[in-house]
């Protein structure tokens, strides 16, 4: 049963235009499908979060800000797979696996709660028969040492204030349907 149902637009084109750089993996590849290593147990995946590298961030970064969204979930809101805050400035990668809840990210950065609702990586999960799905996994490079947000805070709400904070993005954004 397809949903039926238009490509939501990218998400970031709809925010105020920032700078770019780089971003890389040994896990995935930008506009190709996940391997189950990186999808939800509830798709038979294995959840984990994949390997992640960036280079060429802008002067003036202070911190990242590392995150999973997937616009084409079918709510109105899209759905956060992964928020991993407050990461230093000297972080120029998270290996495979450094979305587990386990707290084990550089520093003081830690995961706020997913949609899914635990502090850690969700991996993808849509709808049996659906379309294809985008996973916007970006790396945004930020103004300052810590956002002013903690644990609790919602994906909305460090989204609200990286808009204010964000100099720069690295987005690679694989897909998957089941």
């Amino acid at each position: 049963m397809s949903l039926d149902r238009p490509v939501a637009p990218d998400p970031y084109a709809l925010l105020p235009a920032v700078g770019t750089f780089d971003v890389t993996s040994t896990d995935v590849r930008d506009g190709a499908k996940l391997d189950l290593r990186y999808v939800h147990g509830s798709a038979g995946g294995e959840n984990v979060s994949p390997q992640l590298a960036w280079s060429g961030a802008p002067e003036g970064t202070k911190s990242y800000v590392v995150t999973c969204f997937d616009p084409d979930a079918p709510i109105p809101g899209g759905f956060w797979h992964w928020v991993a805050v407050n990461l230093p400035a000297d972080t120029t990668e998270l290996p495979t696996g450094a979305g587990s809840g386990d707290d084990s990210l550089p520093g003081d950065a830690f995961h706020v709660r997913a949609d899914y609702g635990s502090r850690e990586y969700g991996g993808a999960a849509p709808p049996q028969d659906d379309q294809d799905h985008r996973y916007f996994f970006v790396v945004h490079a930020v103004d300052v040492e810590r956002l002013d947000v903690d644990e609790n805070a919602s994906p909305a709400v460090v989204s609200f204030n990286l808009a204010f904070h964000t100099l720069a993005r690295a987005i690679i954004t694989p897909t998957y349907a089941h």
